[in-house]
């Protein structure tokens, strides 16, 4: 039988005088100062704030079909690293996960790596083609058991499609994830539309291709008393039909990304492609809107959309170069950096929205609960005074398209339990 693990002196969402927390059997034993430790392994908290383990709802692992950029087991352990015990894998990779045998290679794929829960997204359509639904309820009845579903990457455009789906899910018990972007409007688009774009002459991108589609879909929502999702919510616009969307009960969430939280478009005029992301990054005010509304609860949760590339497709001409960012490892210090620092969210605040939030979005119900006895040991503990200088060829990743690069950012994991097994700890993977 595996000894109790001891954690001394922890500050659960850093409130409070320091105490210590007994795990025994995964569990959350006895919290409290000075408890005994007899018998126990110890790990030395020295006031680490101590949160619920964090939950992400959007992430590209991009196993199977590019293991060359990214695998299960490299992706779990940049999470893990991270602060992250659960993971949804997106559908957008090759063969799609648009069916059972699919979503059940990725589920099992997780389980046995076993840093992190990995929970497969499942694809809304048959191979992201937009034209009929994928296997939905044979996804959501698998040994996976997909709650979310989602074309990421690709936006559901066909307004009856995108309701009939909802209409489905709503008898799967599931959700579907939009990525919000008329097609027809994005066409071409390398930036965020307005001044900056102009000034550099790259085809603009308007906010309006990503606020008309959060708009009807929140409609088909009501009319189909369904649940859905705003994946990477970018805009200020997007911000109030949010608002309008949940204040007359449709049921809606939204998430936003560390790099919207924190980047702008004014990262673009070196035209250095690391900074090319879908949707792209926008102005300031839309920043101070998306951090404002994450701080209100309009935008319940931040997901990392962590897309890893290879270096062909993103070291290369800004036309030419793929979309995306690394996330995983850095976006508890982005979120520390931009919510934290100016005081928007306290740590029970992060907790909510890289936690609680997102695990119930997702139906990850072992994941995101009370630091409390007799709940599972799932946890990060933090360093808050600690800064760390990202290098992308020092993450776990096997790509290192971070926006980060040589950033000295806020906040430091020290340590990730998933059901009181440590899987990281001082920097390093334990497998």
């Amino acid at each position: 039988m595996k000894r109790p693990l001891l954690l001394r002196g922890i500050r659960p969402y850093g409130a409070g005088e320091a105490v210590d927390l007994l795990i025994r059997d995964g569990v959350i034993a006895e919290l409290g100062p000075s408890l005994d430790g007899t018998g126990a392994e110890m790990l030395d908290g020295g006031g680490l704030v101590a949160l619920p383990g964090l939950v992400d709802l959007h992430a590209h692992l991009r196993e199977p079909g590019r293991e060359d950029v990214e695998t299960i087991a490299t992706g779990s352990a940049a999470a893990a690293l991270g602060g992250y015990t659960a993971v949804f894998a997106m559908a957008n990779t090759d063969p799609v996960a648009d069916t059972a045998v699919v979503v059940e290679h990725v589920y099992r794929r997780g389980r046995e790596v076993g840093l992190v829960d990995v929970h497969p997204v499942g694809a809304v359509t048959a191979g992201l083609r937009g034209e009929r639904l994928a296997e939905l309820g044979a996804m959501a009845s698998s040994a996976a058991a997909v709650r979310i579903f989602s074309d990421d990457g690709m936006c559901v455009h066909d307004s009856l499609l995108m309701r009939r789906a909802l209409e489905y899910t709503r008898g799967l018990g599931g959700v579907i994830a939009q990525h919000a972007e008329d097609p027809r409007l994005t066409a071409g688009a390398q930036a965020h539309e307005g001044e900056i774009a102009a000034r550099l002459g790259l085809a603009g991108w308007p906010a309006a291709a990503e606020e008309s589609i959060v708009a009807r879909d929140c409609l088909l929502a009501r009319d189909a008393a369904a649940t859905l999702h705003i994946c990477h919510a970018s805009t200020a616009g997007t911000v109030e039909v949010l608002r309008w969307a949940k204040e007359r009960g449709i049921r809606v969430s939204a998430e936003v990304t560390p790099h919207h939280l924190l980047l702008t478009d004014e990262r673009l005029a070196g035209y250095d492609p690391v900074n090319k992301v879908n949707p792209p990054l926008r102005t300031a005010a839309d920043t101070q809107a998306l951090r404002a509304a994450l701080a209100e609860g309009i935008v319940d949760c931040v997901a990392t959309d962590h897309a890893p590339h290879a270096a062909q497709d993103k070291d290369c001409e800004w036309s030419a170069a793929r979309p995306g960012m690394l996330g995983l490892q850095t976006a508890l210090s982005v979120v520390i950096a931009a919510m934290v620092c100016p005081g928007l969210l306290d740590w029970r605040g992060v907790a909510r929205v890289m936690s609680e939030r997102p695990a119930r979005i997702g139906g990850a119900t072992d994941h995101g609960r009370p630091i409390a006895v007799g709940q599972p040991a799932t946890l990060v503990l933090v360093d808050p005074d600690a800064t760390w200088t990202v290098r992308g060829d020092g993450l776990a990743s096997l790509a290192d398209n971070t926006p980060y690069e040589g950033m000295e950012l806020p906040g430091r994991v020290v340590a990730t339990l998933l059901r009181g097994e440590i899987t990281a700890e001082g920097g390093k993977v334990q497998r």
